[in-house]
């Protein structure tokens, strides 16, 4: 019951990160805002939830495991309240801080729980089964997401993911039991305040140049202030008894490679979630609708491969499935660098099928590999990093591609409007394609016998 109650709940609030990518163009027109501001809303989105796991290794030795999961969902409730009634920007803004606060404790919570209340042996059908919601619904969120749209209105996206999580905070309140140990610590408020100054620095900076000089404050200076704090956070961790964060679970290669991994995976995942919507609306002027019917089939190509990826993992290993993943990713993303104006919509929706295969073969046998190197009382340090430095990546992905796509758009002089656009679009993908082959140089480096 605790197992259902965490994939539904998890499914509701994932879709959250990725389902304002088809309404986007409709709700920049009903709050009077450009595409560049409106994109904030899915990767400050993100930005929120990485910001906010590392706090959750803390939150979840701490206090009890059935307090702290209702928590995270009448977080996540009074954010999709305030989303739907929202009447301007910075309102919704906010709103969406409070939900990916919520999602980001929960999201934490699911895998510790999970990888503490199943078997070593059943870890990696589990994980599968669990990763049919992480990794299925930020993908299928833009087709129904889509639809809604073109049937009602955005406001309906959220009016729709309130009644499920409503459901499962009554459920959860029935169901679960405080299944994790917890112990009083004190809550290193510097540490935190650290890694929120570093992550979102880091965010921001990367995500800003394609739209600023990188010499700028905005672009360079948020770089550069995120990284001393993340540099000046990383040795306080090394100095305390009791880390906030505690980094030592860097120390095991397999786990690092594991992080590095599904960060790059994460980069390229939530990049082209985003400009896969703004292909087909904004460039070819298609209907919202038809945007999410071209997401369609990789969103059922992920939920088929999710539940059987632990299976993948257990058979294959890590080194073959992320090298076959890794391949696959960047045949897709080469793929979308050749397509033009007169391209039928058919083939991005067969390249994107063929991203998602891939996606849904990586992302949980990263997180399943990982921790199975990670000793039981950093398994909470472990889960933490992983989830929010792959959150950073996404919101990385999402800011810095959409900016790159206008940006190299507004500066070509290939021939019309149009296929100025379309070569934005081309070199991002082209850029995606590096990206994944670095996916595959890590495929190629890890040892055979690791599983």
């Amino acid at each position: 019951m605790i197992f259902i109650n965490i994939v539904i709940t998890c499914i509701a609030l994932t879709m959250l990160a990725t389902a304002l990518s088809t309404a986007l163009p409709a709700i920049a027109s009903d709050l009077s805002i450009d595409m560049t501001t409106g994109q904030w809303l899915t990767s400050g989105y993100s930005l929120a939830m990485g910001i906010v796991m590392p706090l959750t290794a803390f939150l979840i030795t701490r206090f009890p495991t059935k307090k702290l999961y209702v928590s995270g969902l009448l977080l996540a409730l009074v954010g999709l309240v305030l989303c739907a009634t929202a009447t301007n920007f910075p309102m919704m803004m906010f709103a969406r801080v409070l939900q990916a606060t919520g999602n980001g404790i929960l999201t934490s919570m699911a895998q510790v729980i999970l990888l503490t209340i199943y078997p070593p042996e059943k870890r990696g059908s589990i994980m599968g089964w669990y990763g049919l919601s992480l990794s299925a619904a930020p993908v299928v969120a833009p087709t129904i997401a889509g639809i809604i749209v073109d049937l009602s209105n955005w406001r309906m996206i959220f009016y729709v993911v309130m009644v499920i999580v409503v459901i499962s905070l009554i459920w959860a309140l029935k169901v679960f039991d405080n299944v994790l140990d917890v112990s009083v610590k004190k809550f290193d408020v510097v540490s935190f305040v650290l890694s929120a100054i570093g992550f979102s620095g880091l965010t921001l900076g990367i995500g800003n140049i394609g739209t600023y000089s990188f010499m700028s404050f905005n672009s360079g200076g948020m770089l550069c202030i995120g990284l001393v704090a993340l540099i000046i956070f990383a040795l306080r961790q090394f100095k305390l008894s009791q880390p906030f964060l505690d980094l030592r679970v860097f120390k095991n290669k397999e786990y690092t490679m594991s992080v590095v991994g599904s960060m790059l995976l994460y980069l390229v995942m939530m990049g082209s979630t985003m400009i896969l919507p703004l292909y087909i609306q904004t460039i070819l002027g298609k209907s919202a609708t038809l945007s999410g019917l071209v997401a369609l089939p990789g969103s059922l190509v992920m939920a088929f491969i999710s539940p059987i990826a632990g299976k993948m993992y257990d058979k294959l290993g890590m080194k073959l499935l992320t090298i076959v993943g890794a391949l696959f990713l960047t045949f897709s993303n080469l793929g979308m660098f050749f397509i033009n104006e007169q391209t039928s919509v058919i083939v991005a929706g067969l390249l994107n099928a063929l991203r998602c295969a891939a996606i849904g073969c990586l992302m949980m046998p990263f997180v399943t590999w990982g921790s199975s190197k990670v000793p039981q009382h950093l398994m909470a340090h472990g889960t933490a990093l992983l989830t929010s430095l792959r959150t950073i990546a996404g919101a990385i992905g999402t800011a810095i591609f959409v900016s790159l796509m206008h940006n190299i758009a507004s500066h070509s002089q290939v021939g019309s409007t149009l296929a100025n656009e379309m070569h934005g679009l081309n070199m991002t993908f082209l850029i995606m394609s590096g990206i994944s082959v670095l996916l595959l140089v890590i495929g190629l480096s890890i040892k055979k016998e690791s599983r």
